[in-house]
């Protein structure tokens, strides 16, 4: 629970990122559906979705089925990626951030390792004009790293250059195996045990998220927060 942001030990071709990243640019991006959250042009692409399509690119299931689309048949370099993370996976997509777009400071639900998932973002592109912030953090990612984001924490991001910054980013669902990875990361197992309580100021972006999605489930976990 220590960690806003940390740097997995593994580094990635840029030749053979943009080799597969190539490919999958003769198929048609969707643009992201929240239109809140950014402004400018924020691409996606799906290799992993709930129904196999690639232009189903909404990052959770109600049933918690994933599958692979027919793209990732063909990207082998992302296959080995994905594959050096020993856990089950559901989602992964391709996110194209264009040239002089942002992505407005928001939270997200649930994507934080405490949560049982971890996203991780891998830079296909990018350039020096790229602001990541995470907690306030800038987070500064090169092309070929691999990085871990608690995503239950205030981000945004800023594409000031004049090209796209492209991630590949997939979650993953923590086991043993991704235990050992976080303890090497420097991760607080200890804190995590302990009871978590919400500042006000944590409550507040938590019911903003749930108010958002509108539904009764949402709404009956805003009635227990606001009376926690």
């Amino acid at each position: 629970m220590s960690l806003s942001s940390a740097r997995f030990p593994f580094t990635f071709s840029e030749d053979r990122l943009l080799e597969d990243y190539k490919m999958c640019e003769a198929f048609a991006f969707s643009e992201h559906y929240n239109k809140a959250d950014y402004a400018g042009s924020w691409k996606l692409i799906a290799l992993r979705s709930m129904d196999g399509a690639t232009d189903t690119i909404g990052a959770f299931s109600a049933s918690g089925a994933f599958m692979d689309t027919l793209l990732l048949e063909k990207c082998a370099y992302f296959k080995e990626i994905i594959a050096q993370f020993d856990c089950d996976k559901e989602s992964i997509r391709l996110l194209n951030l264009c040239a002089g777009s942002k992505i407005h400071e928001h939270t997200d639900l649930e994507l934080g390792y405490e949560d049982g998932m971890f996203r991780v973002h891998v830079p296909i592109t990018t350039n020096e004009d790229v602001r990541f912030y995470i907690n306030k953090e800038l987070v500064t990612m090169e092309v070929g790293s691999c990085w871990y984001g608690n995503f239950n924490l205030p981000h945004a991001v800023e594409n000031n250059g004049t090209s796209d910054r492209i991630h590949l980013v997939m979650d993953c669902k923590r086991n043993a195996w991704s235990d050992g990875l976080f303890k090497k990361l420097g991760y607080d197992f200890e804190q995590e045990n302990q009871q978590t309580s919400y500042s006000e100021e944590e409550k507040k972006r938590i019911v903003e998220e749930l108010q958002r999605q509108g539904t009764a489930v949402s709404q009956e976990l805003i009635d227990t927060i606001l009376n926690s």
